[in-house]
């Protein structure tokens, strides 16, 4: 691992929404290579639970244990459970939680996680190292259900050509390398002009990913558990790097603090209020990278920051929000 210090994306804009101060604990729901745990660690004297579901990550951070102390704790496991792994360590309430979707540097830069296609590595994608693998996905099921998963969650247009070409593909044998998949894709989807356009494959390998590690269904969990954590004016902040996460959370907030689309003028009035507000909405827009962030980090492009703030009504029962 390089000894050069990992500074995650939007990291000053996260720190500020959380309102770090000394006595506060933390939650950071996605360590990855520790950098909001670290920025927020020496930003006051405070405490940070620190949750991920990738083994090699705890591994890496016992090295920032050894320099914080009793002020960090690490634990394994996925931050949709993060009100069940607190409660197991004997940890409340908290006063802040941060998440980073999607996958960490260090997962992406280690061929053998089969992350990228950047360089050739086994076609893996597993966040816990366990489970079906993203080749197993491509190599048993459907062309039906890969055009759709791909489709759905690569928001990639060509996935009935993609699909096609992939179980064509695998009749002369098994696909196991990301190197594999990556020329699939590319023999069968044109590249866009223009320099700065993405790698046809990116998006395939964006639905498999997503998919393999059950991506969206971990962010809802993870903000349902985020709010019952929350203390009264504790901080909730979401980084998202596509639409697909992005949208999961603007609805989350914006239900959760009231501000969904009210009904037809037309329509009966039946006197239920629904539930209180448990949020309160801090950014109506997301926040972006400033301009020296995007040159020094091209990956934080498409980041995006919203934030909301703990009110003290109950958390909502997932019926009522559905």
């Amino acid at each position: 691992m390089s000894g050069a210090v990992h500074i995650p994306v939007l990291r000053d804009e996260v720190v500020d929404a959380l309102r770090i101060a000394d006595g506060k604990t933390f939650l950071d729901g996605t360590f990855g290579a520790g950098g909001y745990t670290t920025a927020i660690l020496e930003a006051a004297n405070c405490k940070v639970v620190a949750i991920d579901r990738d083994p090699d990550a705890i591994a890496r951070g016992q090295a920032l244990i050894e320099r914080f102390g009793d002020r960090l704790t690490l634990i394994q496991g996925r931050f949709g459970d993060m009100d069940s792994l607190l409660d197991e360590a004997g940890i409340g309430h908290v006063d802040g939680v941060a998440l980073d979707i999607g996958v960490s540097s260090p997962q992406i830069d280690e061929a053998a996680r089969g992350f990228s296609f950047r360089e050739d590595g086994p076609l893996d994608m597993r966040m816990e190292k366990s489970g079906p693998s993203a080749a197993d996905v491509v190599n048993t099921e459907s062309e039906q259900n890969l055009a759709n998963l791909i489709y759905r969650l690569g928001e990639e247009r060509h996935s009935r050509r993609i699909a096609k070409a992939i179980v064509l593909a695998r009749t002369s044998g098994a696909i196991l390398r990301t190197s594999q998949l990556a020329e699939i894709v590319r023999g069968v989807v044109p590249r866009a002009r223009g320099k700065d356009t993405i790698d046809p494959a990116t998006r395939t390998f964006q639905a498999l990913r997503i998919h393999v590690n059950d991506e969206l269904g971990e962010l809802d969990r993870g903000l349902a558990a985020a709010e019952r954590i929350l203390c009264p004016g504790g901080r909730l902040a979401v980084v998202s790097f596509h639409s697909l996460e992005d949208r999961r959370v603007k609805t989350f907030i914006r239900t959760r603090a009231g501000k969904t689309a009210r009904p037809s003028r037309h329509v009966p009035e039946t006197g239920e209020t629904g539930p209180a507000p448990s949020f309160i909405e801090i950014t109506r827009k997301p926040i972006g990278p400033g301009a020296e962030e995007e040159k020094r980090n091209p990956r934080a492009r498409s980041a995006r920051l919203r934030v909301a703030e703990r009110t003290d009504a109950p958390a909502w029962d997932d019926r009522e929000a559905a």
